[in-house]
């Protein structure tokens, strides 16, 4: 075992300064200075999810990417959906799924339409032959100074890709999943404490958490379990990529926070693998679990 890996995660992940570049939205990780870290090297597979079929969104990126990769490390097949501007993003994550040995379907497309939400479950169950764990994890956000600089068209985006998204995708999925599914879906610690510059996101955030545990509660009866991951500042595109955030605060992004960074996806990403595995977590349902590098939300 090398240095590098023998060094405690907590202590060897990237600290600010970060790289101050910027990116027009919705951000390419392949056109990052700084590459977000998603290969998770020390985590060690158990076959949590062997013969499931999961189905991501955002799977192109981010932490979506790195749930994509240690789904498949697990063996679990998997499709990832994406905007169609995300392809070479999106193409990195399948390969990276096919190195494990498992299979990707790649499904481009808006999620602000509800026909394009049915067809990706349709096209995940046409193909992969079942749907066992779906994560909704795209998410929009464009900080503003004041709450008129929001226009209706941007607050219905917000919305829309954040809530109204995660309502169609498991109104659509819930049909196709059997005793044992999990449904995940991607919080905020804005959700927790509000953020002044985020407004309408912070509100996705939630209602989001509103709705996971209503969920909860309405699909337990089917053996379906429904819950929610709450992190603080994560290293992926969605931040350089905000019009509203200048590379000043982007090199220090994650500075604030407790443990003195942001996260990488490989860090977030276990939580996922918790909650979707019936083995590890079949008593959990109706949770936010928080993972803020050492905040704590009643701060």
């Amino acid at each position: 075992m090398s240095p590098k890996q023998a060094e405690p995660q907590i202590t060897s992940e990237p600290k600010p300064p970060m790289a101050d570049q910027k990116l027009e939205q919705p951000g390419l990780e392949a056109d990052m200075e700084q590459r977000p870290r998603y290969e998770a090297p020390r985590y060690r597979p158990a076959g949590k999810l062997t013969g499931k079929a999961a189905l991501v969104t955002g799977g192109d990126s981010g932490i979506g990417r790195a749930v994509a990769v240690l789904y498949a490390r697990e063996g679990a097949d998997v499709a990832i959906v994406y905007l169609p501007e995300e392809q070479q993003d999106a193409d990195e994550t399948a390969g990276a799924v096919r190195a494990e040995g498992r299979r990707c379907v790649q499904i481009a497309g808006t999620l602000e339409d509800a026909a394009f939400c049915r067809e990706a479950v349709e096209r995940t169950v046409r193909e992969l032959g079942r749907l066992d764990v779906l994560v909704s994890n795209a998410a929009y956000q464009s900080r503003k100074e004041e709450i008129e600089d929001i226009t209706d068209e941007e607050w219905d985006r917000t919305f829309s890709t954040n809530v109204g998204a995660y309502f169609r995708l498991v109104r659509a999925a819930a049909p196709h999943m059997k005793p044992g599914s999990a449904i995940i879906a991607s919080s905020s610690s804005t959700s927790l404490r509000g953020s002044e510059s985020l407004l309408d996101y912070s509100a996705t955030k939630g209602a989001i958490n509103a709705f996971t545990r209503s969920l909860a509660q309405a699909l337990i009866r089917r053996g379906i379990r429904v819950n929610a991951v709450a992190p603080g500042p994560v290293w992926t595109p969605l931040n350089p990529a905000d019009p509203g955030l200048p590379p000043e605060k982007v090199a220090q992004f994650g500075e604030k926070q407790p443990i003195g960074r942001p996260a990488q996806p490989e860090e977030i990403a276990p939580a996922y693998v918790f909650l979707a595995s019936d083995a590890d977590s079949s008593y959990v349902s109706g949770i936010i679990l928080e993972q803020l590098g050492g905040e704590t939300s009643g701060r």
